[in-house]
């Protein structure tokens, strides 16, 4: 499919806000498409001025007030019509930030067939009614679904792409009111069509017009779930289908995974914990375990896949105590238990914890050196960040890619503002990057970085190690930084064995050294020697690997099967 979008602009009487919103569009060069839903004559003089003087505009008008639903299912068959691929619908009262407007047409351009739909990001200017009130269709939205795919199902800014949607509103009867944009998306998911939210800023201006209609539209809106919910009802069959048994895909990289669950599970969660008390708050996390363990397919195989290879690896004796399908279900709670532990760490709660290696530890950090901790997706890596901030023993600054676990970021931060300190996001190490790291060291300050997962762009350096019995890739970034740094280089993992952690600290090497002649050959050593390290400590607790996706095979099928791809752009 070839990428052609264009931006649609529902209005009805936003005279005062509408100029401005198309002054900031035009900056993109799409063409945008105004459908006029009725609106009085100051606002038809305005738009009929803005169609005179900007090119890209192409105004269309309803002979009478139809609904938002209307505006925006006219604008769609207008566009398709024209030739256009794909709609990114934008309110006309200032609401969103135009500014993500770039952010939603790259993710358009490369899920074509998805739905790209808005997840706000809402500042104290909402109305607190009408943002609890959207929980509740949210949740019904994820019933009629069956499905967390779609984050917010009332946004009014969402790229649609428009032979699907067009296809969809010939055959059925889509509601036209403000009821439209939940009706819309649910249909699409019956469909099979993908979706992908992106976190963006929503205001409500003081002065700003509200066209919802209290008691009618949320009326509507209840009536509207009715209907969707029966027809959820017929479908259940299908529905259930696509969960368990999806058809096959081609191999995603970990980083292309959406993240699971919703912001509202995670925060009752966090709040049942917070009110409740750890016993309930992990109670509560056996039924959703359960429920992703049966929708979430390739986090399942994953899961026995990895299982399977550390019994061969480990041999008979292992393949007794870690049975089957039951293993992974443990798996997948052993990982819902260490992320609620992470919550209580910063919550302030006590850690039960040992560390076996406290001397070198307390030696580092007396000596006032900086150091790269290199870790694992293996045990509670975050936790140690937690207890070593909150304690005040030293500056840690995890190295981390966060786009992968957004919303649990989120809510961590909201139980403790001092999360986000010292959290780096980064996606790719630049000369910039690595002053800012260096700086860092300098200062005596701690790195942590992970070393089991290759880098987030597909042209990212890797090289393959033996892990587990077979060849698996393995990022060069943290070793080519570490060589960068000339810093001391510690392996660091916190395990849960016998219900209490164990925090493992060891040394690697004094310094990272690449020689010219061969730097490869250097590189493979040392992330031979990291893989060997990370398998034992996979052999203490096996459960405790958190890389839900096919390690082995889908990292191997992004990278085109070189064991030293090379980039310019990134470590």
């Amino acid at each position: 499919m070839n990428f052609k979008p264009c931006i649609l602009i529902p209005i009805y009487n936003h005279h005062a806000t509408i100029g401005q919103v198309v002054s900031k569009l035009t900056a993109y060069g799409l063409p945008i498409f105004i459908v006029d839903d009725g609106s009085d004559t100051t606002t038809q003089h305005i738009l009929a001025t803005l169609a005179e003087s900007q090119a890209l505009v192409q105004l269309h008008r309803l002979p009478v007030n139809g609904g938002k639903g209307a505006a925006v299912m006219h604008g769609m068959q207008q566009a398709y019509a024209a030739g256009f691929s794909h709609a990114l619908q934008i309110d006309a009262d200032g609401q969103h930030d135009i500014a993500d407007v770039p952010r939603f047409l790259a993710a358009g351009s490369q899920q074509a067939d998805a739905v790209i739909c808005g997840q706000p990001i809402y500042d104290d200017s909402v109305p607190k009614g009408r943002l609890y009130g959207r929980y509740i269709t949210h949740f019904w939205v994820w019933v009629e679904t069956l499905s967390f795919s779609i984050a917010d199902s009332m946004c009014g800014f969402r790229l649609y792409p428009l032979a699907a949607t067009c296809a969809l509103i010939q055959r059925v009867n889509i509601p036209r009111r403000m009821d439209f944009d939940i009706a819309i998306v649910v249909h699409l998911a019956w469909q099979g069509l993908p979706f992908h939210n992106i976190r963006t800023r929503v205001i409500y201006p003081e002065d700003g017009i509200s066209h919802f209609r209290m008691l009618a539209d949320n009326l509507n809106i209840s009536k509207t779930h009715s209907k969707l919910f029966f027809g959820m009802l017929w479908r259940l069959p299908t529905l259930l289908r696509r969960k368990l048994f999806p058809a096959a895909s081609t191999v995603q990289h970990w980083s292309k995974t959406p993240e699971r669950g919703s912001t509202l599970g995670m925060s009752i969660i966090a709040r049942s914990y917070s009110l409740l008390g750890k016993p309930v708050a992990t109670w509560l996390l056996y039924p959703v375990v359960a429920y992703f363990f049966l929708v979430n397919r390739q986090a399942r195989q994953a899961s026995t896949d990895y299982l399977a290879r550390w019994q061969q690896f480990h041999g008979t004796q292992a393949q007794a105590s870690l049975p089957r399908w039951t293993s992974s279900y443990r798996h997948m709670l052993a990982f819902a238990r260490a992320s609620l532990d992470k919550l209580g760490a910063w919550m302030g709660e006590s850690i039960n914890a040992e560390f076996a290696a406290k001397d070198e530890m307390e030696a580092l950090l007396a000596s006032g050196k900086g150091a790269m901790l290199v870790g694992a997706h293996l045990g509670n890596l975050e936790m140690m960040r937690a207890l070593a901030s909150l304690q005040h023993k030293t500056t840690i600054n995890a190295v981390v890619y966060t786009d992968h676990a957004e919303k649990f970021n989120r809510q961590l931060a909201s139980s403790n503002p001092r999360f986000q300190v010292n959290l780096l996001q980064v996606t790719s190490f630049g000369a910039d990057t690595a002053i800012m790291l260096k700086n860092k060291i300098d200062q005596g300050e701690l790195l942590v970085i992970v070393g089991d997962r290759t880098p987030p762009a597909e042209n990212g350096r890797i090289s393959t190690a033996s892990f587990l019995g077979s060849q698996a890739p393995f990022a060069q970034g943290p070793w080519l930084l570490a060589s960068l740094l000339e810093c001391p280089v510690y392996l660091f993992f916190c395990l849960k064995q016998d219900k209490r952690y164990h925090i493992h600290f060891e040394p690697f090497a004094e310094r990272i050294t690449l020689p010219r002649q061969d730097r490869q050959g250097a590189l493979r050593q040392y992330i031979q020697r990291y893989a060997q390290r990370l398998e034992y400590y996979c052999g203490l607790a096996p459960l405790e690997w958190f890389n839900f996706y096919d390690f082995w095979a889908s990292n191997q099928a992004q990278h085109a099967a070189s064991p030293n791809t090379k980039t310019t752009s990134s470590l």
